[in-house]
C-alpha cells in the first residue's frame, strides 16, 4: 500500500493562525482609532500599550530580560519599525487596500531570501502556495494603481520588502534559542521609543478615558499577534507560516463585514477561498534543507 504524499500539518507554524486573528483585530481597531489619530499616534499607542501588556507578563513570571544577542535583537526590532512606518505611509498616500497588497508581497521576498540568509530551499508546491494565497489576497483587496502614487507605490513595496527581512530576524532569533516573550519585548520597547520620537514631529491628539479601551484593545492584540508570529516563525516551517499570514485579511474583511456591514460580493467569497486553499496545501508541504 502506497503512502500519501501529504504529510502531518507542521502545528508550530499553526500558530500563524492566531497570530492573523490578532493582526486582523489590531487592524479593526486601527481603522477606528485613525479617524481621530494620526499615524504616528497609533504606532506609538500600539508599541506603548503593548509594552505595557507584555511587560506585565514578564515581570509576573519573573523572567529574565537580559540577552546574548541584544545587536540581533535591536536590528529585528529597526527593521520591523521601519517596515511598519513605511507601511503607515502607504496608508496615508494610497487606497488601504493597495497599501495592504503591497505590504503582503513580504511572502514573495521571504521566497526569494531564504536560500540565502536561511539556508532553506522550498519545494515547488509551496512556492505555488504562496503565489497562490497572494493572488487569492489580489482579488480580494483588488488593489489600484495610478502614474501619481509611484512613490508611495514604492514605499509600499520596500514595506512589504522590510516585514521580509523582519521575518528573517525572527527566525534567526528562534534558531538562537531566544524565547517570544523576549524578542516582542524589545520590538515594543524600541518601538515606544522611536514611535514617541516621531509623535513629537507629528500633531497630537489629547488622550480621553474613552479612548483607553480602544488603545488598550489595539495594544493587547497586537502583542498576541507578535507573540504568535514569532513562535510561527520560530517553530513552525518558513513559507507555511509566511502563506497562512494571509488569512489574516479574511479575519479583517470578515471583522469588516461584521462591524461596518461591509458587504462582501461572490468575487471576494471566492478570493477568501483560494486563501484558505492556498493554507491548505502550505500546511501538508515541508521545506527542503540544503
Amino acid at each position: 500500500m502506497k503512502h500519501s504524499r501529504w504529510r502531518l500539518p507542521d502545528w508550530g507554524s499553526m500558530w500563524m493562525l492566531v497570530a492573523a486573528l490578532g493582526f486582523g483585530v489590531m487592524g479593526a481597531l486601527v481603522k477606528l482609532g485613525a479617524t481621530k489619530f494620526s499615524s504616528a499616534e497609533l504606532v506609538f499607542y500600539r508599541s506603548a500599550f503593548g509594552l505595557m501588556s507584555i511587560y506585565i507578563f514578564i515581570a509576573y513570571r519573573k523572567l529574565p530580560l537580559a540577552t546574548p544577542v541584544l545587536g540581533k535583537q535591536i536590528s529585528r526590532a529597526l527593521v520591523g519599525l521601519v517596515s511598519l512606518a513605511l507601511f503607515f505611509y502607504a496608508i496615508a498616500h494610497l487606497h488601504l487596500a493597495t497599501a495592504i497588497t503591497l505590504n503582503y508581497t513580504s511572502a514573495l521576498f521571504l521566497a526569494a531570501f531564504m536560500p540565502f540568509l536561511l539556508h532553506e530551499k522550498p519545494k515547488p508546491i509551496l512556492l505555488g502556495a504562496i503565489l497562490l494565497g497572494f493572488t487569492g489576497v489580489t482579488l480580494l483587496l483588488k488593489p489600484s494603481f495610478s502614474s501619481e502614487n509611484a512613490l508611495a507605490g514604492a514605499v509600499g513595496l520596500l514595506s512589504g520588502f522590510g516585514a521580509a527581512l523582519a521575518y528573517v530576524h525572527v527566525k534567526q532569533l528562534g534558531k538562537l534559542n531566544e524565547p517570544d516573550w523576549r524578542t516582542v519585548f524589545y520590538f515594543t520597547c524600541i518601538s515606544t521609543i522611536v514611535s514617541g520620537i516621531w509623535m513629537l514631529f507629528d500633531r497630537f491628539v489629547a488622550l480621553t478615558w474613552q479612548d483607553l479601551p480602544m488603545l488598550l484593545g489595539l495594544g493587547i492584540s497586537a502583542t498576541i499577534g507578535q507573540l504568535a508570529m514569532t513562535r510561527a516563525y520560530r517553530t513552525g516551517s518558513t513559507l507555511i507560516v509566511a502563506s497562512l499570514a494571509y488569512t489574516t485579511v479574511i479575519f479583517a474583511t470578515l471583522l469588516g463585514a461584521i462591524f461596518w456591514q461591509e458587504a462582501l460580493t461572490i468575487t471576494e467569497y471566492s478570493a477568501i477561498g483560494i486563501i484558505i486553499l492556498s493554507g491548505i496545501i502550505s500546511v501538508n508541504s515541508t521545506p527542503q534543507k540544503n
